[in-house]
């Protein structure tokens, strides 16, 4: 691992506006310090979507400077050296595939998207919510990780298999 501190995460989803600003949101709180967690999207949507911002407000989780912004701000040469760049969504190969400042471990985590549900007002927040809770329980089990006892591929095949986890 490098020598970063903390470890710099970011997490890409299509639009940047549910899945990925929650999981930036989520391991900022839950990492204590540990990571600095970032987020973008291939086709950002620009802004990040109310439901989100409400249920992490109401988790009592800091909204204030989650942006939606495009991944190739992140992928630049000299600008900031990633440790983790995980996918959220199923993302255009180029962007999962870029070649990120830092060598960083790269991972996929399938969410479904709770933007694209199409229910009524009720099923639109439950879908946000499971969103939210599996992003939770993975992020959780992430930050439990001895990031500073496992070697790359360990801790590559351990960060793998949290995404394959249903929650």
């Amino acid at each position: 691992m490098t020598d970063h501190n903390p470890l710099r995460v970011l997490f890409l989803g299509r639009q940047n506006a549910a899945r990925s600003p929650m999981a930036e949101c989520l391991l900022n709180a839950i990492g204590t310090g540990r990571y600095s967690a970032y987020s973008a999207g291939v086709e950002p949507a620009g802004a990040v979507h109310p439901h989100a911002i409400e249920l992490l407000s109401k988790n009592k989780l800091a909204v204030d400077k989650l942006r939606s912004k495009d991944w190739q701000r992140f992928a630049a040469p000299g600008l900031l050296e990633l440790d983790f760049v995980i996918s959220v969504c199923d993302l255009a190969p180029e962007a999962i595939n870029a070649a990120w400042p830092g060598n960083p471990i790269l991972a996929h985590w399938a969410h479904a998207d709770p933007c694209a549900e199409s229910g009524d007002e009720a099923d639109v927040r439950r879908a946000f919510f499971n969103t939210y809770n599996q992003l939770f329980r993975r992020l959780t089990i992430f930050a439990s990780l001895p990031m500073d006892k496992l070697d790359r591929v360990v801790l590559k095949s351990r960060i793998d298999e949290i995404g394959l986890r249903d929650g």
